[in-house]
């Protein structure tokens, strides 16, 4: 039995592309170097902080660059994150219906630690999450499973009596380096075909069919 459903957030719980594009696009102008259509944003989160704006930067990412670029986001970010960012359709319904069927569930992302309350805090203000971790300086990023495997025996939960739920092949790596059971969604940055070539076993097309699916497990 599941009880802990342990969720992403950029790209599964939350839409956050345009604060972080626009966000890194301003760190990019500031520094002299081109700037992306938001939707290329898609291909470069997904793995921390760090190697987003080192694929902003692209070829000749010198440190000089990346330090100037990464320290005009940090501000950006920090004063923006909730700008535009929104909860995608039925998350919040699908959240509290997992609470009140005895699933606890939790949050762990590759966003700097900092942010991930203060998004959480706003865009999901009912609902109580058991742990919201974002890249916290202790742990490796996802996919290595430090994170996961510290928040499970924080709680005393094994692995299979957890399911992690992402919307990138980093998801799912996730979830197979953790030895948890995995869902993928398919409304986030990255899509079904990515998810299903990764190996996911499953891809919810909306919240309900998450849900469904999360509590059949």
């Amino acid at each position: 039995m599941i009880k802990l459903a342990v969720f992403d957030l950029d790209g599964t719980l939350v839409d956050s592309l345009t604060d972080l594009a626009l966000s890194v696009n301003k760190g990019l102008k500031k520094a002299g170097l081109p700037e992306h259509p938001i939707e290329k944003y898609n291909k470069f989160v997904g793995n921390g902080r760090e190697m987003l704006i080192r694929r902003a930067i692209g070829e000749g990412c010198t440190e000089e660059l990346f330090d100037s670029v990464i320290g005009t986001f940090d501000r950006e970010y920090r004063l923006h994150c909730n700008d535009n960012t929104a909860a995608y359709d039925g998350c919040a319904e699908m959240l509290e219906r997992l609470g009140d069927s005895g699933i606890h569930t939790a949050v762990l992302s590759n966003k700097p630690d900092e942010f991930v309350a203060q998004i959480l805090q706003r865009l999901y203000p009912g609902h109580t999450f058991l742990e919201a971790w974002g890249q916290k300086p202790q742990y490796k990023c996802k996919p290595d499973p430090e994170a996961l495997h510290a928040m499970l025996a924080l709680h005393g939960i094994s692995p299979d009596e957890c399911v992690y739920v992402g919307d990138s092949d980093v998801d799912v790596f996730t979830a197979q380096n953790s030895g948890v059971k995995m869902a993928g969604v398919s409304w986030g940055f990255r899509g079904r075909e990515e998810l299903l070539n990764a190996g996911a076993p499953f891809v919810a097309d909306t919240a309900d069919e998450l849900a469904e699916y999360i509590l059949s497990l």
